[in-house]
């Protein structure tokens, strides 16, 4: 998450939408960019632990119902008017689906059948999908050389860590699939995002919490179809679940958007390199996950091709093309 990254709501690095001016922080950023790396890394863990008390679809549902309600309080206290178009509002609906609700809910029924290290790397690979889909979907965005063999190593990252000499045995690939598939999700929406919702008037933040209810509001139809309501509310899966949407999903997104306005995107993008290395040590030492060597050496292996394929050079106006990039994926 990837991001992730990644992870994920509307991209605050987006040169083309409102940025308020700068406040001063009362905390370092390295401080902010520290908290958000480990709330990123652990939101797999809290993954985890949710579905052993809840089915997958709800702890979706209560992730982005608290994330929501996260970002509603910032808002008020922000006086931050939601969008008024009608048209933004369909647009936001289509980016819940792809950046929030789709994704999550992969990740969710993913990690019913595999251990959260693994999800963890499979987030930190939506930079690579992301470039994939950008060569065909954005005319701005020019496959180099460097951008190509990173994709091409990121790949080979991917086996390594699937152990892919090994028939890619005993790794459950239905859930494998899923986690993949939530990580190649998050791309089509910041595409989708970036055609759509440039220009709209509104802050970043506004339209982050307006996406945010919207998702919520799906999986409040989607619940009630395919789950049954709990007989209890264990403790722990309970405050996972919780803690995921407030700090996962909603403090997150407004310590990165703070980020964003202070050091800029291309900083505050390189939490996506730090949380699968947290996911993972979150894993090992707290729910007693097993790690075999393949698994940190492709994860390694991934970045550094995600690292290759957000390399660019300066645009010609003088300004980073990052500015224009992608959202760090959010898990």
């Amino acid at each position: 998450m990837s991001a992730p990254a990644a992870p994920a709501t509307l991209p605050p690095s987006d040169a083309r939408l409102p940025t308020p001016p700068a406040r001063r922080r009362a905390l370092d950023w390295r401080i902010r960019f520290a908290a958000l790396s480990l709330i990123w890394g652990f939101s797999f863990l809290l993954i985890k632990v949710g579905t052993h008390g809840f089915a997958p679809f709800q702890v979706t549902f209560g992730r982005l119902l608290s994330g929501a309600a996260v970002l509603a309080v910032a808002m008020a206290v922000r006086r931050e008017r939601v969008p008024r178009s009608g048209r933004t509002w369909a647009h936001l609906f289509v980016a819940a689906f792809f950046l929030n609700a789709l994704p999550f809910s992969l990740f969710a029924y993913a990690e019913l059948t595999i251990p959260s290290t693994l999800a963890g790397i499979c987030n930190a690979t939506s930079p690579l999908w992301g470039m994939a889909l950008s060569l065909v979907a954005l005319s701005e965005d020019r496959p180099t050389r460097r951008r190509v063999a990173g994709l091409g190593l990121g790949f080979i990252g991917v086996l390594t860590v699937l152990g892919a000499w090994q028939g890619f045995s005993g790794l459950d690939a239905t859930g494998t699939a899923m986690a993949l598939l939530a990580s190649l999700s998050y791309p089509v929406g910041w595409i989708y995002v970036r055609r759509t919702l440039a220009g709209t008037g509104s802050s970043t933040l506004a339209l982050t919490g307006s996406q945010l209810f919207l998702g919520t509001m799906q999986l409040a139809v989607v619940v009630p179809l395919f789950t049954t309501a709990p007989d209890s509310f264990p403790l722990l899966p309970t405050l996972a679940v919780v803690a995921l949407g407030a700090l996962g999903t909603g403090l997150a997104v407004l310590l990165q958007y703070g980020l964003v306005e202070e050091v800029g995107p291309t900083t505050a993008q390189m939490v996506t390199y730090f949380i699968p290395v947290i996911a993972t040590a979150a894993g090992v030492t707290l729910l007693g996950e097993q790690l075999s060597w393949n698994t940190p050496v492709g994860a390694l292996v991934v970045l550094a091709g995600a690292a290759l394929t957000r390399s660019r050079t300066r645009g010609s106006d003088g300004t980073s093309p990052s500015r224009h990039g992608r959202r760090t994926a959010q898990p």
